[in-house]
């Protein structure tokens, strides 16, 4: 394998949670009068702070959002990942073929990031290398996240590739200087392919760009 580490985005990449969080993002900024379609939405928030999606809500409400907004979005896609999250297709197979060490780097909070390994059975593999950006306070797609991630794994930039699915999370990448290879999907796609980074449907295909 060329890379000495291999650092992965969560949602999208690793659990199949994007549907779930946009979709109960959707729902609650209807009943405040900011009325969203689900694919624009995907295209607009995917990877995004929550606090941007959160802003882009309240200004297309014309209003300012409840203080315990977050709080009921937090409730809600909890209890959705606990009945209805699975893991990304072919994630068990690829991590079992890698001996590298790997993390996982995510704009959400850590314990979210845990609920959701914990409920598709990969916490084991990424346990002791779990970075959030509330740990540090940066966003992507600030690339401080990823350069965290590296220097606390104890490697260089060169010596790492970044897994994503988010314009956001390419960029942060991309703008530490790392490789990046793109999981695409039928919202992502036509955004991915115009940063100039190889891309891959299927987990099998990562195995052989890993090589």
């Amino acid at each position: 394998m060329k890379y000495k580490c291999i650092i992965f985005d969560c949602d999208g990449v690793l659990v199949d949670s994007e549907a779930i969080s946009i979709g109960t993002l959707v729902n609650m900024a209807k009943i405040h009068g900011a009325i969203l379609d689900e694919t624009e939405a995907h295209q607009l928030f995917l990877g995004k702070s929550l606090q941007f999606c959160f802003d882009y809500i309240a200004g297309l409400a014309k209003k300012k959002l409840p203080d315990t907004f977050e709080e009921e979005f937090r409730t809600c896609t909890f209890n959705a990942f606990q009945k209805e999250l699975k893991p990304i297709k072919g994630i068990h197979e690829l991590l079992a073929k890698i001996d590298v060490p790997i993390a996982v780097a995510s704009n959400g909070p850590a314990d979210k990031i845990r609920l959701n390994l914990t409920t598709t059975k990969l916490i084991d593999r990424f346990e002791g290398n779990i970075f959030s950006a509330y740990d540090i306070n940066s966003w992507k797609p600030n690339p401080e996240l990823y350069l965290h991630a590296a220097k606390t794994m104890g490697f260089k930039v060169k010596d790492c590739v970044v897994i994503e699915d988010s314009p956001a999370g390419v960029q942060a990448a991309l703008t530490g200087g790392f490789d990046v290879f793109g999981f695409t999907n039928h919202a992502n796609l036509d955004a991915l392919q115009q940063m100039n980074i190889p891309l891959f449907d299927d987990m099998s295909q990562l195995d052989l760009l890993l090589q």
